[in-house]
């Protein structure tokens, strides 16, 4: 049996009367990259940092590799690569020096891969040689994201990993994403808000709403079965589906449904009377999940 890399039970976390989890239930196995996605302020960079015990929650139980996160062994500690939303780089030292303070703690840092996608993206010898803190928005992301892939991790966390990055910065990123970390097998949870993104590299998506994981599915199957069923109320309020992700009553007396349909009960339901069924796109099921 595969121990989960991510495993989440009853996690809970408020900040004073506002509570952010409210009972996460969360398994992710060894490969996976997975999206997370949820509204601002839905509690993705919480979710995150509670699983990976930067902050500790209020109740229920998380573990990585097996261990509890409160109680993680160094050898596990340095199989997790992580960039955090907001940089928590030491902006008093240079690229250079930052990247020879990390590699004394990673056993498994890849050097000539450093020194690689420092010259793809940009860090010439002068960058190098700056304080960090004088470096742009753009700049300190992409050093995140080579310190967090220089050990190459099994575990890779990128919490709004190209929000600071220009198209083509997001671009690269992506690319290496794909050709290198995910041909590792290595797993990869990232939150974003550019849906774009997230439909070229990810292979599941996850939606965080009212605290909890409200759905998790292959992004390929999720858009290849989410229908809109619309029709007048007696066509379709008696009509009950397997997945069913939202009912919306309209002013007109029309019902429209968003579920996950197998083919067969998508078939079936073209050729019934009085029902007009529409594909989805990511960003529409988005709003109707986490509406």
């Amino acid at each position: 049996m595969t121990t989960s890399v991510v495993a989440m039970q009853a996690v809970q976390k408020s900040f004073g009367s506002r509570p952010v989890l409210q009972g996460v239930d969360w398994q992710v196995g060894p490969g996976r990259v997975i999206g997370l996605l949820g509204r601002n302020g839905a509690g993705k960079s919480t979710l995150l940092e509670c699983m990976l015990g930067l902050r500790e929650a209020d109740g229920g139980h998380a573990a990585l590799f097996g261990e509890p996160v409160a109680a993680l062994s160094e050898a596990a500690r340095a199989r997790i690569g992580y960039v955090p939303q907001k940089s928590d780089l030491f902006d008093w030292l240079t690229p250079d020096q930052l990247l020879a303070y990390f590699r004394t703690l990673y056993p498994r840092w890849n050097e000539a891969r450093v020194e690689n996608l420092l010259s793809r993206w940009g860090f010439d010898a002068t960058a190098r040689r700056q304080r960090i803190g004088t470096l742009s928005g753009g700049q300190q992301q992409r050093l995140a994201i080579i310190r967090a892939l220089a050990h190459e991790p099994d575990l890779l966390v990128l919490d709004e990993p190209v929000a600071s990055l220009d198209p083509v910065g997001r671009r690269d990123f992506l690319r290496e994403l794909v050709c290198d970390v995910l041909g590792r097998g290595t797993t990869v949870l990232f939150s974003t808000h550019i849906l774009s993104d997230l439909e070229r590299v990810a292979f599941d998506v996850a939606f965080l709403k009212d605290g909890r994981i409200a759905l998790q599915a292959p992004l390929d199957e999720l858009m290849e079965g989410a229908r809109r069923v619309t029709a007048m109320a007696p066509h379709v309020e008696h009509l009950r589906f397997g997945h069913e992700l939202g009912r919306v009553q309209h002013a007109n007396g029309a019902v429209s449904v968003v579920a996950r349909l197998t083919p067969e009960e998508a078939d079936l339901l073209q050729h019934r009377p009085g029902l007009h069924l529409e594909p989805m796109s990511l960003e529409d099921l988005f709003e109707e999940v986490t509406r």
